[in-house]
């Protein structure tokens, strides 16, 4: 891949970060502390504009480009890239609207570092296509899977309006705004997955819109987040395999070298993960190339069948991806063995990580979308909803 300006000075800035947040994940994954330092810390390098211009103040990052870095720091931190997913949707439903003070306004608000969080999904047994958050003169209700919610200086919440569901901007400096960090998952236990509250807040006018009107590639565009923060494990999965068995100086009688680092059956193993990591890069950058057709400097902006590509690409990518890198994140302890399993190493992490965020959208339906495009080319619709159907 070409090295811009941009992504070259983007890297450089965050390099020293994840340097830092590499050395406490561990730590972070056993106690279940949220990575509030390594979040700042790249919201004030500037990864929350890395896609705005350079001429408005940002990196001007192409899609192909941003995912790049998102796979990277996902590699030293599986929960980072999904803390921001709610904010790199956000910066694009910006950089798409048209010339306009809000417009510059918002600009200004993501150069200056604030960051969006998430709050679409509701727990509970609301009804199918309904919201139980309410937008009036305020807002008012519960979310729950609000990512990054709890490092935000705003959320990003879909409420009922009436008969339509609108999506608005809720900061969350003020008293009708709780945000809890009760995600109780296995993986990914730093994202800040948890409950979001609304009790009479108060929200951005300027930002409430019909979430029909949002850009047609956000739910693509959330699902590449999540491709990155898989190819980052499976990169992550690769470099513990290999430096655990490297520096392993025990074998076994009845294995096939005197250093396990020269055993042919382990090697095996581990070029299978790193096969696996390889094949989950270029993934990323297939599904981040169709995305970039549909957004801003792409080459197809608001097409149609461009956005239906980048549905169906995103959906092959997590089909696959949901299969292999849990796969390699369990292959790994075949080359270490029991001591692999030690607690000290945190290395179930990567299982742990991996299967939580291929639990995400329910791979079986997007396999049955892709299967009806292939045979009948057939696309589904993608603003998508759940809760509880009526007979």
């Amino acid at each position: 891949m070409t090295q811009t300006d941009g992504y070259r000075a983007l890297r450089d800035r965050i390099a020293p970060i994840l340097a830092e947040a590499a050395e406490g994940v561990i730590e972070r994954d056993h106690t279940r502390a949220l990575p509030r330092e390594a979040v700042a810390a790249l919201a004030s390098a500037g990864l929350g504009r890395a896609r705005v211009p350079a001429a408005d103040g940002g990196y001007g990052l192409t899609i192909p480009e941003f995912a790049d870095v998102l796979v990277e720091i996902a590699t030293v931190d599986a929960n980072l890239p999904q803390v921001f997913r709610g904010h790199i949707a956000w910066v694009e439903e910006v950089l798409l609207r048209p010339a306009s003070p809000w417009r510059d306004e918002w600009i200004g608000r993501l150069v200056a570092g604030e960051i969006i969080g998430n709050a679409w999904s509701e727990s509970g047994s609301g009804a199918l296509g309904t919201q139980q958050t309410v937008l009036g003169d305020t807002l008012t209700g519960k979310k729950y899977y609000s990512t990054g919610s709890i490092y935000a200086d705003w959320i990003d919440v879909v409420a009922q309006r009436g008969d339509e569901q609108v999506g608005v901007l809720v900061p969350t400096a003020q008293d009708g705004v709780t945000v809890s960090d009760d995600w109780d998952g296995f993986g990914q236990r730093g994202t800040g997955t948890g409950t979001a509250t609304f009790d009479a807040a108060t929200v951005d006018a300027g930002s409430v819109a019909p979430v029909a009107d949002r850009f047609g590639t956000q739910t693509a565009l959330y699902q590449l987040v999540l491709l990155t923060v898989l190819a980052g494990i499976a990169a992550a999965a690769e470099r513990d395999t290999a430096a655990a068995l490297r520096s392993r100086s025990r074998v076994y009688s009845h294995g096939t070298a005197d250093r396990a680092s020269a055993d042919p059956q382990l090697l095996q193993v581990v070029g299978e993960v790193s096969a696996t990591a390889f094949a989950a890069r270029a993934v990323v950058r297939d599904a981040a190339a169709a995305v970039a057709e549909t957004l801003f400097g792409g080459s197809a902006v608001g097409d149609v069948d461009a956005i239906a590509l980048a549905e169906i690409r995103t959906a092959q990518g997590q089909i696959a991806l949901t299969d292999s890198v849990p796969r390699a994140a369990t292959r790994l302890f075949d080359a270490l063995g029991a001591s692999g399993t030690s607690a000290a190493t945190a290395l179930d992490r990567h299982w742990r990580n991996a299967r939580t965020v291929a639990s995400h959208n329910p791979w079986v339906y997007k396999a049955r979308i892709v299967g009806d495009w292939s045979v009948n080319g057939n696309v589904s619709d993608p603003l998508w909803a759940i809760g509880v159907a009526t007979p």
